[in-house]
């Protein structure tokens, strides 16, 4: 089985791979359903999902009337007012056929206008706080994509005692140093706090490049080679704080999971590096968010 710690403060003990569930945003309900028994199999027991993940939701909720006692369950908001974030939520749990959430996070919260909307009169934060008094939600947390999420989540915890954060994490951004120190103050932090730390485009190879002709399952591509995606995978788990939430490429959540359970603590991140360096080169990685040149989606 997969290893669990404790999910930040909240009480649960998360297995250290959740399920990024962007993966069934446009599946067929039988083919979800398929792909979520997975999570049975390998004894996942977090699942992160989004209101604006096509029909994953849906998907979701169609299988967790089965299950839910089984599962702590994350969705995200990308509204920024208060009146758009308890309407969001309530319509989030109405397709996920729940009563409550155990996380809601505002999602890709990296940008000024909508960070200063988030946290003024009015804003979603007061409305995730009220859903949190209410019951609908046990606990508030933050998200963010591009070179600018560590940044910003830390002027974020400035602000409000967030539950969790999540951000990019790979070997080939974290080769930028700056990149690299942001998020090391960043995990300090939430270290100290006792916030907990998910992190995503973990099997990131690179963008897709014009003229690739291959399937696409997510919007950049992934690590296929088996061998580089377990070094991969084993080198973000060998940071000891931290959770990694799988691929919206649901093709290769299998081999994922198999990473995930093959992870020993014993594992030296120094030698998985040296093989990671040279992975790199022959891959042809690259990072995917590159400050002021391509910092978005």
């Amino acid at each position: 089985m997969i290893a669990r710690m404790p999910f930040g403060s909240t009480g649960h003990l998360s297995t250290r791979t959740i399920f990024g569930a962007a993966a069934l945003g446009a599946m067929k309900q039988e083919r979800a359903d398929h792909i979520l028994e997975l999570l049975l199999e390998y004894g996942v027991n977090h699942i992160d999902v989004a209101a604006s993940y096509g029909d994953a939701e849906l998907r979701i909720g169609s299988w967790m009337k089965l299950h839910r006692d089984k599962f702590f369950l994350a969705t995200k908001t990308g509204e920024r007012t208060a009146k758009g974030a308890r309407a969001g939520i309530e319509r989030s749990l109405e397709r996920l056929q729940v009563d409550h959430v155990d996380l809601i996070q505002f999602h890709n919260l990296t940008d000024e206008p909508g960070w200063k909307k988030v946290f003024g009169a009015g804003g979603a934060l007061e409305g995730a706080v009220e859903a949190r008094k209410q019951g609908l939600v046990r606990f508030i947390g933050v998200t963010g994509h591009g070179t600018r999420a560590p940044e910003m989540h830390l002027r974020s915890l400035d602000r409000f005692p967030f539950d969790s954060v999540l951000f990019p994490y790979n070997y080939m951004m974290m080769r930028n140093p700056e990149y690299a120190a942001d998020v090391k103050h960043l995990i300090d932090l939430c270290v100290h706090r006792g916030i907990a730390v998910q992190t995503i485009k973990s099997i990131a190879r690179r963008r897709w490049r014009e003229g690739d002709q291959q399937k696409h399952f997510s919007w950049y591509e992934p690590v296929k080679e088996p061998d580089v995606l377990r070094r991969v995978v084993h080198w973000v788990l060998s940071q000891p704080h931290i959770f990694l939430n799988t691929s919206s490429d649901a093709t290769l959540l299998p081999m994922i999971l198999e990473a995930a359970r093959s992870f020993a603590d014993n594992i030296i991140r120094g030698e998985i590096e040296d093989s990671l360096k040279a992975d790199a080169a022959a891959q042809e990685m690259e990072p995917i968010f590159i400050r002021g040149e391509a910092d978005g989606i």
